[in-house]
């Protein structure tokens, strides 16, 4: 797993709407600074980075990003009490036929 990949990971989930407008844009860079398309490895351990909300959009970066990855990433449907990011790329791969017998 590439370096970049493991920073951001190892910096957890991402933060709310409440965080500092530094860490959010800190974040961000983060996910800029990993280069696509990501590896099978890298997408698989970055689905667990989704935070509560969409973190004034770095969430939808981070979903973009997980998805230059081979799909489907998710090879189960999600619990209904799942985070709604594992819900919507779970849906997004259903929706593109991605997912086996889908």
């Amino acid at each position: 797993m590439r370096s970049e990949v493991q920073a951001f990971i190892a910096d957890g989930p991402l933060p709310d709407w409440d965080a500092s407008s530094e860490e959010i844009d800190r974040r961000g860079k983060q996910l800029t600074a990993i280069s696509r398309p990501v590896t099978p490895e890298e997408a698989r351990s970055l689905v667990g980075c989704f935070g509560p909300d969409d973190c004034y959009g770095v969430a939808w970066t981070l979903l973009h990003l997980i998805e230059t990855g081979p799909n489907p990433v998710l090879t189960v449907q999600p619990a209904p009490d799942a985070n709604e990011w594992l819900h919507l790329l779970w849906a997004r791969a259903f929706n593109g036929s991605l997912i086996p017998g889908a």
